[in-house]
C-alpha cells in the first residue's frame, strides 16, 4: 500500500491528476481502521493515507466550479485543505463515510477561495449574499437581467429579499476596472479612473499639508526620545533608528547583560515613548 500512495508529482496538473486516480480507494473497513488509528493515537501515517484516498472527490468537486475563472490547481488545493479539515474531525462511530463527511469541508474551503479572488472587491460578505452567489447562475433561465417574477422566485426559493437578489446580480454583472487602464481598451470602453481622477500628490495645500504633519511628526519623536534615558535611548536607536540594526544579543554583549533583560529595556522604553506621543 505504501508504493501505492508515494509522493504525487508537483509542478504538472495533468500528472498530478493521473496520479491521484491511480490511488486505491478504500474499503469501509480500511477507511474506519484508518480513523480510529488517528483518533485514538494520533497516527499522521492514517491521516495521510485517509487523505490521499480521497484526492480524486477533491478533484471532481473542484472541476465543478471551473466557471469561476480561477485556476484548478488553486482550486484542488483549497479542496485539499478542506479535505484535511475534515479528516481530523472525522468520527468513525458515527457510520457514515468520510466522503459524505468531507464534501461540506471541501466546498467550504473552495467558497472561501473563491470569495476571496473572483473580484478585487469582495461581492459577498453576509450569509444572504453569500448563498445567492453561488446560486444565481443556476437560477437564471437566460441571458440578459431578471424579470421581476423572476426576482421573487429566486428570493423565495433562497429564502431572502427581493431587494438582495437585485443587488448581488448587480454586482456579478460589473467587471473588475484597472486603475491605469488597458492599452487594448477602445475608445467606446469605460474611462479608467485615471483619466478622471485629479492627482492630489503635487497640489499646493496637499505638499504643504504632508510636510507639516512629517515635522510635527519627527519634533514629537525626538521629544519623545530625549525623555528617555541614555541606556533605554541607545538601545531604541540601535534597534530602530539605524539603517544596520542591532539584535537584542549584539545589544546584550555590549551592555554586558541578558538578551531578555534588553529585551524588558525596550518594551519599557516603547511603552513610556507612545504614553507621550498619545498625549
Amino acid at each position: 500500500m505504501a508504493k501505492d500512495i508515494a509522493i504525487l508529482p508537483t509542478g504538472n496538473i495533468d500528472a498530478y491528476i493521473g496520479a491521484a486516480y491511480q490511488i486505491p480507494m478504500l474499503t469501509a473497513n480500511e477507511e474506519r481502521r484508518l480513523a480510529e488509528q488517528l483518533r485514538d493515537h494520533g497516527d499522521m501515517e492514517a491521516a495521510r493515507r485517509l487523505v490521499l484516498s480521497h484526492l480524486r472527490f477533491v478533484i471532481r468537486i473542484a472541476r465543478g466550479y471551473l466557471g469561476y475563472g480561477l485556476p484548478l490547481p488553486d482550486l484542488i488545493q483549497e479542496g485539499t485543505v478542506g479535505l484535511m479539515k475534515a479528516v481530523r474531525r472525522f468520527e468513525p462511530d458515527v457510520g457514515v463515510r468520510l466522503v459524505s463527511f468531507a464534501v461540506h469541508w471541501i466546498r467550504a474551503e473552495i467558497h472561501e477561495y473563491i470569495l476571496r479572488n473572483w473580484r478585487i472587491v469582495k461581492v459577498a460578505t453576509t450569509r444572504a449574499q453569500r448563498k445567492l452567489f453561488f446560486n444565481l447562475r443556476s437560477a437564471k433561465k437566460r441571458l440578459g437581467w431578471f424579470s421581476r417574477a423572476e426576482v421573487e422566485r429566486v428570493a423565495e426559493d433562497l429564502g431572502v429579499k427581493p431587494e438582495t437578489v437585485l443587488e448581488m446580480e448587480s454586482r456579478l454583472a460589473n467587471q473588475d476596472l484597472a486603475f491605469d487602464g488597458d492599452e487594448s481598451d477602445d475608445d467606446d470602453g469605460p474611462l479608467a479612473p485615471a483619466a478622471y481622477l485629479p492627482d492630489m500628490r503635487m497640489e499646493p495645500a496637499s505638499a504643504i499639508e504632508y510636510e507639516d504633519t512629517m515635522t510635527d511628526r519627527r519634533r514629537r519623536l525626538l521629544s519623545a526620545l530625549s525623555g528617555l534615558d541614555d541606556r533605554s535611548k541607545t538601545i531604541l536607536e540601535a534597534r530602530w533608528l539605524t539603517e544596520k540594526k542591532q539584535t537584542l544579543h549584539e545589544l546584550a554583549r555590549q551592555f554586558g547583560v541578558s538578551a531578555e533583560r534588553i529585551r524588558q529595556i525596550e518594551k519599557a522604553a516603547m511603552k513610556r515613548m507612545r504614553l507621550q506621543l498619545e498625549a
